[in-house]
């Protein structure tokens, strides 16, 4: 009888369920073999000896064998925990936002290395650089619209074509920048933009991904950029998420402005 093929592969846990005594279905984000499902038989038990990287959010390497259309875990061992989100719940709840948005838009049984890497780098931008919640959320989520085929036009006005747009305007459905006074009849939603919160967005869209979090916004762009950044996500990907939904209601009321 022929020996089982096991396939060696690294992979962050997206999602899991929680099947039968002590089984689990994982959703796991390869660089190979993109998002895949793994049963990982036994995992919820104490004496389990990969249960760590059978965490939601864990890095960890796999071998796995498949039988069928479903791979199963043999062994697991932790790369990256995370530690620091799993201390602070509304950073834990956010970091679950990224794994379900990444899940949303990668397709699976194809390789995913950019996408599985742009999430590594949100969750330890949270995690161990300690970034700002509301400017990892804006420049993750648009850097992974971008990834996964959305990208906005933002370079100028869609309409005249200025570099410096007159009063701003992202059009979340079109994915295009205009002046406030352009392309009204042909617009969708559109948000306000101001000029450091359209500096942000370029620098997110067009910069160097490896400094993707490296810029500072005072409070009123950055909740600009991240209302926008919001409802672009929203409005391409036509759905919501649960885990935002969470994130949200574990957050400050707004006081209003006077």
């Amino acid at each position: 009888m022929a020996a089982t093929p096991y396939t060696v592969t690294k992979g962050a846990v997206l999602r899991e369920t929680e099947t039968k005594e002590a089984d689990k279905i994982l959703t796991l984000l390869t660089p190979d073999l993109g998002k895949i499902p793994v049963i990982a038989r036994g995992v919820r038990r104490k004496s389990c000896r990969f249960a760590a990287a059978a965490q939601p959010l864990a890095y960890s390497e796999w071998t796995l064998y498949r039988k069928g259309d479903w791979y199963y875990a043999n062994e697991g061992a932790t790369i990256a925990l995370f530690d620091g989100l799993r201390t602070d719940l509304t950073r834990l709840a956010l970091g679950c936002y990224f794994a379900e948005l990444t899940e949303a838009v990668t397709a699976e049984g194809e390789g995913a290395p950019a996408l599985l890497s742009h999430l590594l780098n949100g969750l330890y931008a949270l995690d161990t650089l300690r970034k700002g919640e509301a400017l990892a959320k804006a420049a993750f989520e648009l850097r992974l619209l971008c990834l996964a085929g959305y990208e906005p036009l933002a370079d100028s006005c869609a309409y005249c074509g200025r570099e410096e747009p007159e009063r701003p305007m992202l059009d979340v459905v079109q994915g295009v920048l205009r002046c406030v006074g352009c392309g009204r009849q042909e617009s969708g939603l559109s948000l306000p933009l101001c000029r450091d919160s359209l500096r942000a967005l370029r620098h997110i869209l067009y910069g160097d991904p490896r400094r993707l979090y490296s810029f500072t916004l005072g409070p009123e762009p950055l909740g600009r950029l991240g209302a926008a950044a919001e409802a672009f996500t929203a409005a391409q990907l036509e759905r919501g998420f649960r885990s935002l939904d969470y994130y949200k209601s574990l957050l400050p009321p707004e006081i209003p402005s006077k």
